[in-house]
């Protein structure tokens, strides 16, 4: 099992500030929660922890994202941005844009974007992404970006195997986590830059590009609530712009997307 240390990964790396400090553990229960305990240290932008098998791992709407030791990734990015609260839920789309710009890179496999917050390969999902905001008065202190994607497992729980994919359990081949944790780290850093300067509307035509649910019809579950409609755009803040039948547009900012064809993961462990 190769180490995803500093010293380990450093050849592939091209970043100036972001993984230039890894906290890299064996086990843990949540990379997100160690990482913000670093936050709260004041340990500064560019933090990496990772965990090669992670026990207690959320996803989004508390669904669990358990990690087999050696054959995933489990990262957490801690990020100190100067911008507005309202903007904290762009990252999620763009972490999302630079992983499947990243993974695609390095694999030349079709990785997609299932809006808001997944991976997506032959209609299966990759990986997940969690990102949590800290406040502190009015402005934001600090942000935690999850990432869990899956690399070389090749088994999965009975519960998730029908929805869930890794790029070793589609291709038959195994990968190599080191370069594809510095691709995505390099794409990041470069975009969370343009990011912090021009915000996400400077990413939004490549967002809908990967989108596996632009110009689809959708059904979004947001509590008990269900909005049906097509994607007609997405707009600089990552909001999901439907038409829907009475042909009104609506702006949906968070849910559970449901497509035909496309794994649902509502009610779901992951």
């Amino acid at each position: 099992m190769e180490k995803l240390t500093l010293d380990d990964i450093k050849e592939y790396l091209e970043t100036k500030y972001i993984g230039r400090n890894i906290i890299y553990l064996d086990k843990a229960t949540s990379t997100n929660d160690i990482a913000k305990e670093m936050a709260e240290k004041g340990v500064p932008d560019g933090l990496i922890v990772i965990a090669e098998e992670q026990t207690k791992g959320r996803g989004r709407m508390g669904r669990k994202w358990i990690t087999g030791k050696g054959e995933a990734l489990a990262v957490s990015i801690l990020l100190r941005p100067d911008i507005e609260p309202n903007l904290c839920p762009s990252i999620t789309s763009l972490i999302a844009l630079s992983s499947v710009k990243a993974i695609r890179k390095v694999t030349g496999f079709d990785i997609m974007i299932k809006w808001p917050n997944d991976l997506v390969l032959n209609n299966r999902k990759l990986g997940g992404i969690l990102t949590e905001m800290t406040m502190e008065g009015m402005k934001v202190k600090y942000i935690i970006i999850g990432l869990g994607l899956n690399i070389n497992q090749e088994d999965f729980d009975e519960d998730i195997k029908n929805i869930a994919v890794s790029l070793k359990s589609f291709s038959g081949e195994n990968f190599n986590r080191r370069i594809i944790l510095s691709e995505i780290l390099n794409f990041f850093e470069r975009d969370y830059e343009y990011f912090k300067r021009f915000g996400l509307s400077y990413f939004v035509e490549d967002i809908k590009k990967y989108s596996i649910i632009f110009g689809k019809e959708i059904s979004v579950i947001d509590g008990y609530k269900s909005v049906d409609g097509t994607v007609v755009d997405i707009d600089k803040e990552g909001g999901l712009i439907l038409k829907t039948s009475d042909g009104n547009l609506k702006r949906i900012i968070s849910g559970d997307v449901i497509m035909e064809g496309l794994y649902n993961i509502y009610s779901n462990k992951i």
